[in-house]
């Protein structure tokens, strides 16, 4: 779709749509260890009211990591979808810590590389349709080994594709989403 976009209100010609939606009511429906889900009940623009449910997570951070014209993934088992999948190391951010940080810490923890160098390449909203999410996306290179520190569900392999295949590792079936984005994004960038 392409159009001006210009003010907030969406496309131009468009009627005029508020950039906030009154909230009456927002509830929490259930509380894990990983995230926190409910809804909010919003009065739209024509005065209906709608239940926008969510699940809110805290933020992430994706590391594209790079060592002598390598790309180092994990290749993990993911219970959720009852795949394996090739992925980029990834994980929480932890309170006060910025991207950049905990893409370093994450990539020392589950592939054992200390990053000489790491740059936030972008930080993003996540499926913004149902999750409270932010993911960014980190660039590390100089790698040194010092060993892993893998949590308690970490079962992870460390390997390697050299960065020209990188894109088609990425995309080989079962593929990740944020895998996709960062490697995308690299070489967008002109890291990769």
């Amino acid at each position: 779709m392409t159009g001006d976009w210009s003010g907030s209100g969406g496309p131009a010609g468009d009627d005029a749509v508020p950039d906030e939606w009154p909230v009456v009511e927002s509830v929490t429906e259930y509380d894990t260890p990983w995230y926190t889900g409910g809804y909010d009940l919003v009065e739209q623009p024509d005065g209906s009211r709608k239940r926008y449910y969510w699940a809110e997570f805290p933020p992430a951070v994706v590391v594209l990591p790079v060592a002598d014209g390598q790309v180092v993934f994990v290749e993990q088992y993911r219970p959720t979808v009852r795949e394996r999948h090739l992925e980029l190391p990834a994980g929480v951010v932890e309170d006060g810590e910025s991207y950049t940080a905990a893409g370093a810490r994450e990539l020392r923890e589950e592939t054992g590389f200390d990053p000489a160098g790491v740059s936030l390449l972008e930080d993003f909203w996540v499926a913004t349709g149902v999750l409270r999410h932010r993911r960014g996306i980190v660039f590390a290179e100089g790698l040194e080994p010092v060993g892993t520190d893998r949590g308690d569900s970490e079962f992870l392999s460390v390997r390697t594709v050299p960065v020209e295949e990188a894109l088609a590792a990425a995309r080989r079936q079962p593929a990740h989403d944020a895998t996709i984005e960062a490697v995308l994004l690299a070489r967008e960038e002109g890291v990769l």
